[in-house]
């Protein structure tokens, strides 16, 4: 059995802001995003929330029209603010009972090559069991593994699974399994909360599979808080109450019994960070890249060119699959990295990064079952 994890990037829609050609551009704007929201969502609205609703909006290009090239005022219910003539907006809304809406990120087609050849990486990898992240729901999963999938020579997955997560710009986690595995079971974990708040910027889903043989494995996919925006204290912050919930919740699958379990996913950070410990160094699950069978290409990352800071996509395996490992890697291919952008292994068709199938590399392992 093969289990992989590939962060895909989106596949057919992705928010503009996340463009990673603009990232320059895009990075404050899902700053501002996330902030007036924030804003937007209390009960109340002082005159300092005001002027910095204000401002924000200003700052998203939507002080003149509720539609700007990267975001969208949604107004479905009621109304929050005033254009006048002269320019100025005026929110005349007192708080959240008075109007439903929000502010949200435009979305763009991704490049029909991009998409092809995130194809092609899962066709030449080929894994019976694969976490994907970045997906924008089931539909588009589902429709990619029919459509895409044959397209490039590869057979289409039997099953293909998605819950909608917290993040609201069509980044989710979820699920592909070929002909023979089918899930039984899962358990979402969109409203774990801890004293601080909602735990999981995406979701971690827990989908129990039933294999070839009656073979059961648990399966964990994550997309931990990025370090794209924010403080990075309060990033590695929001990461640590995310490894500790999976660290807790893997600790609870073993003691009912559970004794294939893997978790994977984009972590977000390397092995040695503070805020992976509680996963990485709290439990036995193994790194697959700690196997004497796993193949080491000299590069120990994931992400972009592959430096050993970037490692932060990871098949983690409890000590009863650990044990039975027969093999795993980092598929290189269809990867675009470094500061200057140049490929480390590439498509022939690939001319630049916005034909990449993503900029993280697919991580596998191979499980004698």
């Amino acid at each position: 059995m093969r289990i992989a994890s590939f962060n895909v990037e989106n596949l057919f829609e992705r928010a503009r802001a996340l463009d990673p050609s603009h990232w320059e551009t895009g990075r404050p704007v899902l700053e501002r995003q996330a902030r007036v929201n924030a804003v937007l969502g209390r009960p109340e609205y002082s005159d300092d929330d005001k002027a910095e609703i204000v401002d924000l909006l200003d700052a998203l290009g939507l002080s003149a029209s509720d539609a700007g090239p990267l975001a969208v005022l949604r107004q479905n219910r009621g109304h929050l603010l005033t254009r006048h003539p002269d320019g100025r907006v005026e929110i005349t809304a007192s708080g959240r009972a008075d109007w439903v809406g929000w502010v949200e990120l435009t979305k763009g087609p991704v490049d029909e090559l991009s998409t092809r050849h995130t194809g092609q990486v899962i066709r030449d990898l080929a894994p019976d069991v694969l976490g994907t992240v970045e997906v924008e729901d089931r539909p588009t999963l589902k429709g990619f593994s029919r459509v895409v999938l044959p397209e490039v020579g590869a057979p289409a997955y039997e099953h293909a699974m998605v819950i909608d997560g917290n993040d609201d710009r069509g980044i989710d986690v979820g699920v592909l399994l070929k002909e023979g595995y089918e899930i039984s079971a899962m358990t979402s974990h969109v409203d774990d909360v801890d004293d601080r708040g909602a735990i999981f910027s995406r979701d971690c889903p827990e989908y129990a599979i039933r294999g070839p043989g009656g073979f059961r494995l648990l399966l964990l996919v994550n997309h931990l808080k990025s370090k794209g925006f924010g403080s990075q204290q309060a990033n590695d912050a929001r990461r640590r109450r995310q490894a500790v919930r999976v660290a807790q919740l893997y600790e609870a699958a073993r003691a009912a019994g559970e004794d294939h379990v893997a978790v994977v996913g984009d972590f977000n950070d390397s092995p040695e960070s503070k805020a992976l410990e509680p996963l990485l160094a709290g439990t036995d699950l193994r790194d697959i890249t700690e196997s004497p069978r796993f193949t080491n290409d000299g590069r120990p990352g994931t992400f972009r060119n592959g430096t050993k800071g970037t490692k932060i996509d990871y098949v983690l395996l409890s000590p009863s699959l650990f044990a039975v490992t027969s093999g795993g890697g980092i598929h290189r291919r269809g990867v675009w990295g470094g500061k200057n952008g140049t490929l480390w292994e590439h498509y022939p068709d690939m001319a630049g990064p916005h034909q990449a199938a993503s900029d993280h590399a697919a991580i596998w392992a191979d499980i004698e079952v």
